[in-house]
């Protein structure tokens, strides 16, 4: 399933503090780059170690896995 552009920003930014706070990489950089870029590398990659709870209307709750 795809994730929407707010949940995109979201799990981008969360992943870019993880990263400032000394969290290790899950791809390779191949250049400096900065946090944001690096978790947008990731994500692009699907390597975020991260996931989305979508809880709907109805009362359903879904899990979706970046990677």
């Amino acid at each position: 399933m795809k994730v929407t552009r707010f949940e995109k920003t979201r799990l981008v930014s969360a992943r870019a503090l993880q990263l400032s706070l000394g969290a290790p990489p899950m791809v390779k950089a191949k250049k400096e780059v900065s946090m944001l870029e690096l978790a947008n590398k990731e994500f692009d990659e699907k390597a975020l170690p991260l996931a989305v709870i979508r809880e709907y209307p109805n009362g359903k709750v879904k899990k979706i896995e970046v990677y």
